[in-house]
This record gives structure tokens, sequence and C-alpha cells, in this order.
């Protein structure tokens, strides 16, 4: 897979947005561009990313459009080595110390990146190295130095599967056989959902940047990943029928306070929790694709936007899913603003046939 090329195009996202402006400059992105050189890293920030979005108004410099509703419009990073779940191994643990986070961080780009030597003092040519050209992981972990992006439970862990969880997450693994093509997991191999595109947003190995675009009544997310674009109506209309299914389910939205509510049902297959397992893990424990193949195409998720200063935007995202998981689960990730452009997203190993 590869980032796309280099150019301006306008993409239409709906007949009540104009579109969206995607401008690509030449050469790739890169770990980080300028602008976003205090990316995820935390610098004199880490406490409004933490506090509930009720606390937050005595800090916030609020920003608003023409027609009143709060502005969280821009591009945003959501770049983290921060996993998705706690290791195993910081069991117990929820934050690291500084000196820990550093050698955290040197040990998760080490493991994604092969920065390893041979006994001549030479790096092997390998995927791993090949993987410094073209991933985008970023660099730190998130501000607070969490070990997990999962906040509830306080084990920072994903909830233990149920039966039907474990039966479908063995189902799409291996253990069963696939009843025909389009069982075989075809959307990812037709680009038509892919890692980190969502719902729900998770950071991943590139492509960690999704732009928000406010119009009267709606909000689009559109991420960089596959391009896609989930126009979310704020009008308080009823979600689909049941038996009307989406690959990125039907989101509706709505204003709590400061913070945008949208909840997401009526997946036509599992919902996309393909993020992390991109990314080598210390332990095999640690493995997160039982978790996406858990995952039902009844899930409730609901996602949580709130902007605590101009340059942060706080996003919480709570699973809610009893055929998959013993309980609901929720993960917070602060995102940074960028200057950075959405690039134009093209794959050149899409099978159309499939």
């Amino acid at each position: 897979m590869q980032l796309g090329y280099r150019l301006f195009a306008v993409v239409g996202v709906a007949a009540v947005i104009g579109g969206v402006e995607l401008a690509c400059r030449p050469g790739q992105r890169g770990a980080m561009g300028a602008s976003d050189a205090t990316n995820n890293s935390g610098q004199n920030r880490g406490s409004p990313l933490t506090r509930p979005p009720s606390q937050l108004a005595a800090t916030r410099t609020e920003r608003r459009t023409p027609w009143g509703e709060p502005d969280l419009q821009g591009t945003w990073d959501f770049a983290t080595l921060t996993p998705l779940q706690r290791p195993s191994a910081l069991t117990g643990k929820a934050a690291l110390t500084q000196p820990e986070a550093e050698e955290f961080e040197r040990q998760t780009r080490d493991r994604i990146f092969g920065n390893r030597v041979d006994e001549s003092g030479r790096r092997p040519l390998n995927s791993a190295q090949d993987r410094e050209v073209w991933w985008d992981p970023g660099t730190s972990i998130v501000s607070d130095r969490r070990v997990s992006l999962i906040v509830d439970p306080e084990d920072g862990r994903v909830p233990p599967l149920t039966p039907e969880g474990l039966r479908r997450a063995g189902n799409r693994r291996g253990t069963t056989r696939y009843e025909g093509p389009e069982d075989a997991g075809t959307h990812y191999a037709r680009c038509l959902l892919s890692i980190n595109s969502g719902p729900p947003l998770l950071p991943s190995a590139y492509n960690n940047y999704v732009q928000l675009v406010q119009t009267p009544g709606y909000v689009t997310i559109f991420t960089e990943m596959i391009h896609d674009a989930r126009v979310v109506p704020l009008d308080g209309r009823p979600h689909l029928p049941e038996d009307i299914r989406l690959w990125m389910g039907d989101s509706r939205g709505r204003w709590e306070g400061q913070t945008l509510v949208v909840e997401t049902t009526n997946f036509r297959d599992r919902p996309n929790f393909t993020g992390p397992t991109l990314f080598p893990v210390a332990d095999p424990a640690d493995d997160l694709n039982r978790i996406q193949f858990a995952a039902s195409p009844n899930m409730r998720l609901v996602e949580r936007f709130t902007r605590p200063d101009p340059n942060t935007l706080r996003y919480e995202f709570t699973v809610d899913d009893p055929a998959a998981f013993t309980r609901p689960w929720t993960a917070t990730i602060p995102m940074r603003r960028s200057q950075n452009p959405i690039f134009s997203y093209l794959v050149d190993s899409c099978d159309p046939y499939i």
C-alpha cells in the first residue's frame, strides 16, 4: 500500500457540503512535519486531555462556527505509539515516568522498524527497514504517559470475549472454513475498509489523519486512509431500519454542550478494529486481531469529540457490543491539530475482481 499522488483535488462529500480540499505537497510527509513537532509529546498540555468534557469549560478557548456550534474543524493527527490495551508486561501500571516513557518509545520504534544490527554492525535489509520509508506511526506516547488508550476498564485491557465473540474470532482467523468469498475479508482486499479508516478511529502504521468539516446540520468526518467520508446528520433523525447495513455503519450526531457525540449502529459486517494490528507486538497475548474479528454487526459505537484548546481534539469512543464483549469498554486518544494536508490515497494492490 502506498501514499497517493501529490495533487490538488476536491472531494464532494454531500450536496450540503461544498467539498474538502486536498492539498498535497511534493515528497512524503515523514514522521512529523515542522508544524507537528509536539505531536502527542505533551509539552505543557497534558492536563486537559484526561479531564472529562464537563470539566473543560473553565480552560477552553471557545471557537464557534458562524451558526453558533462549537468549531471542531481542521485536520487532526492521531498518530501515537501508545497501544490500544495495556501490555501484559505492564500489568498494574497505568502510566510511565518520563524516563520509562522514553525507553518504551525507543523499544516500540525498534520493534516496528527493526532497528537491529548484525554481527558486523550493519542493519539487515528486510521489510522492517523498508517501513522507515513509508510508515508514519508517530514518535511518542500520549501526553499523560498512559500505557494504553483504553481508560475503562481500569486495567487498560479489552474485556474478555463472550462465547459468541470467541466463535466469531475463531471463524475469522481460520480455525473454521469460510462460507464463501464474500465471507473472506474481501472488503480489505477491495479496499472498502482498511486499518485506521474507522469507525472507530485507531492509530496505526500510517495515514493517521482525519479532517472535520462542519456545515449547518451536518458534520463530515473525512479520514486520510481509504479517503472515507462519514456525513453525520445532526437533525435528530432516527437510524436506518435494522435491515439496512453499511460498511461504516449508520452515524447520527448531536451536541452535548461543547462535545460532539456520534452514535453509530447498523454495521454491515464487523466494525473496523484493525488499527493496532499492524504493529509488531512484544507479547503474543497482546495480539489484537481477536478484537477486530470478534466484534459483531450489532455493536453500538459512541464517539465523543471535544476541543479543550485550539490545538487539541479529545477523541473518545465507547464500544457496547454484548454479543462480543462481556462489558462495554472505552478508549481515549488526544489528537493534535496539524497544518499537514490530507493526502490523496491510492493503492495499487487492491483486487478489483474479488
